[in-house]
């Protein structure tokens, strides 16, 4: 007997991934169900070879579902993940409802998987930021081998980063630059096509985005306080696949060879970096893929023990879906979760 599961936001980018890397990877699920809000209610989406029909999560009885992937935006998981909790079914968001919850463990399990053990606090479970993921999934190797001090981190998000609407803005517009159409931003404050926005999420007190804040106080949650963390975050016109430009100040020397080897050892990373027209990654070509791609490795001069990196993967997988599904992996693999149909 398998895990039921269920799929809060199956309608969505990340929703509709979740169903299809559940089905890539095998995942030991005995049922899986479809939830969205009720606007979405009867709408089909697709799970491997079969057609779920999406219902309501209102209406929907979890006492009898083992894990919920949930994608369904903040006020969704502020509101519903307790009540879903409370039936004994583990919550595993995608929001940033719960991360900087000091009972809810926040984990990429390529770096942190052992703090997983901490659901039982609450039983649930954060997915980190989509930047925040493939970051730090790029910096743990490099941390335990050399102490990471600072880090200077500048992204390229694409659009889908902030949902299906964004992603036909971008389609709209471009279309609209090559017929002479007028440009309506609607989901970004400036126009998307053919620009780019230094500017994600809302600003804060101090200058910076919340976004940006979002990555200091992820990788300090997962990977280690005492690194000092500063960030700007962009908006690009990139359907899929989010980009960091990462300058890194160590504790202990390491040079741009030992970082290239540690790397290509490390869990979810591969390192494509020839000093070659072309030999480094895109996000055009991380979509679909679900690696963190690091290129561009090389020693910085201007500050003793310092690296940069190109960091690029696709946010849709690693940076929501796919961590989620690993997440639950560890929890299934390790043994901390049972069938409630088995145990019954």
């Amino acid at each position: 007997m398998g895990y039921k599961i269920a799929i809060a936001g199956a309608t969505g980018n990340v929703g509709r991934e979740m169903l299809d890397i559940l089905a890539e990877r095998g995942f030991p699920a005995g049922e899986v169900v479809a939830l969205a809000s009720r606007r979405s209610q009867g709408t089909d989406v697709s799970f491997g070879d079969k057609t779920l029909t999406v219902q309501a999560m209102e209406n929907y009885d979890f006492s009898d579902t083992d894990i919920c992937l949930m994608s369904a935006g903040g006020s969704v998981a502020t509101e519903w993940a307790p009540k879903i909790a409370a039936k004994g079914c583990v919550v595993i968001d995608n929001s940033s409802a719960w991360r900087y919850d000091a009972d809810v463990p926040l984990i990429v399990p390529e770096v942190n998987a052992d703090a997983v053990a901490g659901f039982t606090k609450k039983n649930i479970i954060a997915n980190p930021n989509c930047s925040t993921a493939q970051l730090v999934v790029a910096l743990k190797p490099l941390h335990d081998v050399a102490t990471i001090k600072r880090i200077v981190v500048s992204t390229y998000q694409s659009v889908s980063g902030t949902g299906k609407d964004a992603m036909e803005e971008l389609f709209n517009q471009t279309r609209a630059v090559f017929v002479n159409d007028p440009i309506e931003p609607n989901k970004y404050p400036k126009r998307i096509a053919f620009n780019v926005i230094p500017h994600c999420d809302v600003f804060m007190e101090d200058g910076y985005t919340k976004e940006e804040w979002k990555v200091l106080a992820e990788t300090k949650k997962m990977l280690d306080p005492k690194i000092k963390v500063t960030c700007t975050a962009v908006r690009v016109p990139v359907f899929i696949g989010h980009s960091e430009s990462v300058n890194i100040e160590f504790e202990k020397p390491i040079t741009a060879d030992q970082a290239r080897d540690i790397l290509r050892e490390a869990p979810g990373c591969l390192v494509i970096d020839k000093h070659e027209d072309g030999g480094y990654m895109t996000p055009y070509e991380s979509a679909g893929e679900d690696a963190t791609f690091i290129s561009r490795i090389r020693e910085d001069a201007t500050i003793e023990n310092g690296l940069n990196i190109w960091v690029v993967s696709d946010n849709l997988r690693k940076g929501a879906a796919l961590n989620s599904i690993q997440i639950a992996e560890v929890l299934v693999n390790r043994g901390l979760i049972q069938p409630k149909k088995q145990a019954a």
